[in-house]
């Protein structure tokens, strides 16, 4: 109850302790206190415990006195219940989410709208209620000149009320009333998960644990999740727990069982369960959480059961699972657009109260992105995605990221000499052919067109700036790994070039100019940050560099020499197919379609677009660079391809297999690999 109390605190006197600044002091102590760094549920048990106290107390003094039943505050669906509804959703959330600190419960409740915390239409029927019932409120005060907030009894105090709130008679407005006060009623009691229980055989407030002990549970098990959970018998972080906690787990693991016995669940994800829970049995705050959100637990059994690799995501960013209660992410894709304007939003609240330091900001990155990745790694599991709609939202993410924290980093760069930085990042690899997977680090190079003279070293300090932010591991983890080899001159060159520098090296200008596969880089090149007249530049450049002129016999001597490396540099076992490095796998496609783009694309500008090797082999077919039937096949090949290499980073297994399988997929690419580098072919 302090920190439901402290939410609504603010500092008055003296006056100059407010105008200068000095109550920041008192804020750095109160802030945490109220609002926890994680998602704090464990706030739900105390809401109850001090909500029954209020109701037992408001029982107890209308004993009795029948009059002192209907208060407009305490009663069931009072000002009260509409205050703890968004005071507890502030509590537990805006410790991540600085956008729901404010006082007014009229101003916090759009903006528990907007954080998808409630309804609109809900928000607005606990307004409507809220003003109604403060209303009543000031007219019963009015009537008795009092602190109280008790309808009257008499019929012409009633029925005064009703008329100055432009009602007809009593009965109206009481209808009203009542109206109002089950609507807020309800809604309470769905947050809390229900009316409060009578507690009979309790003791100091508290019922007796009722619920089965984990030795209780073992005889019910199957033999993988008893065996499991034996070792918890006697587990010291188990062993350890309050009692409160521990009572929290045990019902955690007893609606755990009954789902397995009623196969709404698997076993094996009841026991990865256990495995994921055991190193954060300490942070009480995730069993609560669970406790509270049944269809949060259920949804991350079925996580958990469906691949390996989310469990140890999870196990990273455990504060993640909370988007699961969400009702319609599963039916959402990830929008770049309100991803940035809600971090934006936020980092806004931040600045109000002086807290948008670098940490924070760090911080608040890495939640948000971690949380869209979870949710694109949810709605893949669930099937809800194909495994090129999962690279374009993983790719879109990694894009906005960059986006919003070059935008910060130089509102934050102490040399920055102009508002807007004239500055780029050229993505190649898989971002910049729209492949991101889980994981993926960044192939990125950076560039400005500035010409100011303090140009190199302003932009060379955003760019070790925007590293540091992208790859330093905080309390929250970290964003991405980033990889600068394919600047000019690789490792050895500067981190940051002039465009027109950039643009030289890849156009064979001067004595410094890139080599072959670097071209081959450049044909999977998208410029992801720049202004319009920077990336019009750049998709200049590239279309430059990939319908230059060239020797085909020394193009394809030499592409297909790196492939004879690439191959040397990643043994495969006889006996195994590697499905990217193997022949006949990923690797020959997109080195075919490569070559193809360098070498065709003056003569066919439908390859010049950055459309990916699926869609190049289907044009490529169509556009007669390849016999009727192989580019299609190559293409369906690289699919099914892509799609066993997902699945096995998620299980955590080996893109290895049995020589024999996939082998009308592989027969299909090495098609197409000879039929474009075998001289006879060729």
């Amino acid at each position: 109850w302090e920190r439901f109390a402290w939410l609504k605190s603010r500092v008055v006197a003296p006056f100059d302790s407010v105008t200068s600044g000095a109550t920041q002091a008192l804020r750095k102590i109160v802030m945490p206190f109220v609002f926890r760094r994680y998602l704090d549920y464990s706030v739900f048990d105390s809401l109850r415990v001090l909500h029954r106290q209020i109701r037992e107390h408001a029982a107890k003094r209308s004993a009795g006195h029948p009059e002192r039943a209907n208060d407009v505050k305490l009663s069931r669906g009072g000002i009260r219940e509409i205050e703890f509804t968004v005071q507890l959703l502030q509590v537990v959330r805006a410790g991540h989410f600085p956008e729901l600190r404010t006082r007014p419960t009229l101003s916090a409740l759009p903006r528990l709208v907007r954080a998808n915390l409630m309804s609109e239409q809900t928000a607005q029927a606990l307004a409507q209620a809220y003003v109604f019932l403060r209303q009543i409120e000031h007219r019963i005060q009015y009537l008795d000149d009092q602190q109280t907030h008790v309808l009257p009894t008499q019929d012409h105090d009633l029925s005064w009320i009703a008329q100055t709130m432009g009602f007809a008679s009593s009965q109206a407005l009481l209808s009203q009333l009542d109206a109002h006060r089950e609507l807020v009623a309800q809604e309470f009691d769905k947050l809390l998960g229900g009316p409060e229980p009578e507690c009979k055989n309790c003791q100091n407030g508290k019922p007796h644990n009722g619920n089965q002990t984990i030795d209780d549970l073992l005889p019910q098990l199957g033999d993988a999740f008893r065996q499991r959970l034996e070792a918890w018998c006697r587990h010291p972080r188990v062993l350890a727990l309050r009692d409160e906690a521990r009572e929290r787990l045990q019902r955690l693991l007893g609606r755990t069982a009954q789902w397995v016995r009623e196969d709404r669940v698997t076993e094996e994800s009841a026991v990865r369960l256990v495995d994921w829970m055991e190193p954060l049995l300490r942070r009480e705050s995730y069993l609560a959480l669970l406790l509270e959100r049944p269809q949060v637990h259920e949804r991350l059994l079925r996580l958990l059961g469906a691949a390996r690799w989310p469990a140890r995501y999870l196990l990273r960013h455990p504060g993640v699972i909370d988007e699961l209660a969400s009702p319609v992410m599963m039916e959402e894709r990830f929008n770049a657009q309100e991803f940035e304007a809600e971090l934006d939003h936020r980092r806004t609240s931040l600045v109000g109260t002086g807290e948008d330091d670098e940490e924070t900001l760090l911080n608040l990155l890495r939640r948000a992105h971690h949380a869209e990745v979870f949710r694109t790694l949810a709605r893949d599991v669930e099937g809800k995605l194909t495994v090129e709609q999962v690279a374009d939202d993983l790719s879109a993410l990694a894009d906005a990221v960059l986006r919003i924290t070059t935008r910060w980093c130089w509102s934050h760069l102490k040399k920055a000499h102009r508002e807007q930085p004239r500055f780029g990042i050229i993505a190649y690899g898989k971002l910049g052919g729209k492949e991101l997977g889980y994981g993926s680090d960044l192939d990125i190079v950076f560039v400005f067109d500035d010409d100011d003279e303090r140009a190199p070293e302003v932009y060379a300090a955003l760019v070790r700036k925007l590293i540091n932010w992208l790859t330093v591991k905080t309390g929250e983890g970290d964003l991405y790994e980033i990889d600068t080899a394919l600047r000019p001159n690789g490792n050895a060159g500067l981190l940051i070039t002039s465009f027109a520098a950039y643009a030289n090296y890849q156009q064979q200008r001067g004595s410094n100019t890139a080599w072959t596969w670097e071209h081959q880089a450049m044909t999977r090149a998208r410029c992801v940050l720049g202004d319009v007249s920077m990336r019009e530049r750049f998709d200049a450049v590239r279309q430059a560099v990939i319908t230059a002129p060239r020797d085909e016999s020394s193009l394809r001597a030499e592409i297909a020499a790196m492939r004879e490396r690439m191959a040397s540099a990643h043994p495969v076992k006889s006996d195994k197919f590697d499905i990217k490095y193997s022949a006949g796998g990923m690797i020959d496609a997109e080195f075919v379609m490569q070559f193809l783009v360098l070498s065709q694309s003056a003569a066919h500008p439908e390859l010049m677009a950055n459309a990916g090797n699926i869609a190049l082999l289907e044009r490529a077919e169509s556009l007669g660079l390849l016999p009727a039937g192989v580019g299609h096949a190559a293409a369906s090949a690289y699919r099914a391809m892509r799609q066993v290499q997902h699945k096995a980073r998620l299980n955590e297994e080996s893109i290895q297999l049995a020589t024999q399988d996939m082998q009308t997929q592989r027969d299909a690419i090495l098609t197409l690999w000879n039929q474009v580098f075998t001289p006879s072919n060729s």
